[in-house]
């Protein structure tokens, strides 16, 4: 009886996703080193100023985010692993000629070469995982794949710090590099991940599947809100009195992390449109209850209510994504998507800092609130309804 139960549920972590989620841990782990090295880089052997800092990190974001559907194109049609290997390489020749540039004009070109590897290396994993996935357990997977994004992006910084301070900036951008190159061979590994189907073509690619916009217009309200509290929040901590964000900003990352382990399967059990609807929902009351609520308390649950809607709702509205696409079109779908994180991450900050200078930090977390209850209104409209 147990196991014929067991035999029902598809096996999700194969040799193959193993391989692929130790690919996007070294991948990330690289992406995390540059985090707190670039800035010092720019600021201190450069003598750049803010205005430096600002376009040299920004131009990272720039090239990913124009370059991620074309990305998507490339490993539907070529395979994921090409996508992989490409980016991975383009990433890690780029990173480590960091060092041989003595402006910061030309690391910004640099940077923009590291963005297109950013792009393809991205879409190429992320497509591969949800070939890897069996449909029904599609939200599980984008939990789990995502748990190598964050554990990278955790322990690179510190790493990263401690290595220019140790060692310097050379350093870094040749231990970022070989970190690349490491996720290049795993890569290797993976193989080719397209499915085989019987679909008949259905006419000349499109670069922006519309199976893909929905969920891309509902990623860019859920990341929106988020990119502003990150920006925002260690300001604000102290507008309410506190020496501090860092333990709320653990505890963001902490309820993220906790969800996409242990509660890795909550997506898929609850349906991706359900599950999308309660991350908006959570998402919107949480950045009202910051802004309305200007005290510790209301913080702190904001905060946590925050990072439910985060934890749930990045899965949800992949699979939900996935669950529309054409299989030939999978990868388009996955760069046309994952766009809106770059997009957000951009526009988030600067729309809260533009309504924060002309009210406060309270209203521009009830700005960021606005475009989350629109995600949510869009997404009880009927328009997500999935074959899933």
């Amino acid at each position: 009886m147990s196991t014929a139960a067991t035999s029902t549920v598809p096996r999700l972590v194969t040799p193959q996703f193993a391989l692929l989620g130790s690919a996007g841990l070294a991948y990330f782990l690289a992406d995390g080193l540059l985090i707190p090295a670039v800035p010092r880089y720019v600021a201190g052997e450069l003598t750049g100023g803010n205005i430096a800092v600002g376009l040299v990190v920004a131009a990272f974001s720039l090239s990913a985010l124009v370059l991620r559907p074309w990305a998507g194109r490339l490993a539907d049609r070529h395979g994921r692993s090409l996508a992989m290997v490409g980016g991975g390489i383009i990433f890690a020749t780029s990173v480590a000629a960091y060092g041989l540039v003595d402006s910061a004009g030309a690391l910004a070109a640099l940077r923009l070469l590291t963005g297109v590897g950013d792009a393809f290396f991205f879409v190429g994993a992320v497509t591969a995982m949800s070939d890897l996935a069996p449909v029904e357990r599609r939200g599980e997977a984008i939990s789990l794949f995502s748990l190598s994004l964050y554990v990278g992006l955790a322990v690179g910084p510190p790493i990263g710090e401690l290595l220019v301070n140790v060692a310097g900036f050379t350093t870094v951008w040749l231990v970022a590099a070989g970190s690349a190159l490491v996720a290049v061979l795993l890569a290797t590994r993976v193989g080719d991940t397209r499915e085989v189907t019987d679909e008949p073509a259905a006419g000349p690619s499109r670069l922006i599947p519309p199976a893909a916009v929905v969920p891309a217009l509902l990623l860019l309200a859920l990341v929106w809100g988020m990119a502003g509290f990150l920006a925002f929040v260690p300001l604000y901590a102290l507008d309410l009195g506190l020496s501090g964000a860092g333990f709320l900003l653990f505890g963001f990352a902490a309820i993220v992390v906790v969800i996409r382990s242990a509660g890795a399967r909550i997506p898929d059990r609850l349906g991706a449109v359900r599950s999308v609807r309660l991350s908006l929902l959570c998402t919107t009351i949480a950045l009202v209850t910051i802004g309305g609520w200007r005290s510790v308390p209301g913080l702190v649950l904001g905060t946590a209510l925050l990072g439910i809607g985060v934890a749930l709702g990045t899965p949800a509205i992949m699979t939900l994504a996935l669950n529309r696409a054409p299989a030939a079109e999978r990868g388009a779908v996955m760069g046309t998507v994952s766009m809106s994180i770059d997009l957000a991450a951009g526009l988030g900050p600067a729309t809260f800092g533009l309504v924060a200078a002309g009210a406060d930090r309270g209203t521009g977390f009830l700005a960021a609130a606005v475009i989350a209850a629109a995600g949510l209104t869009l997404a009880t409209r009927g328009r997500t309804r999935s074959p899933a």
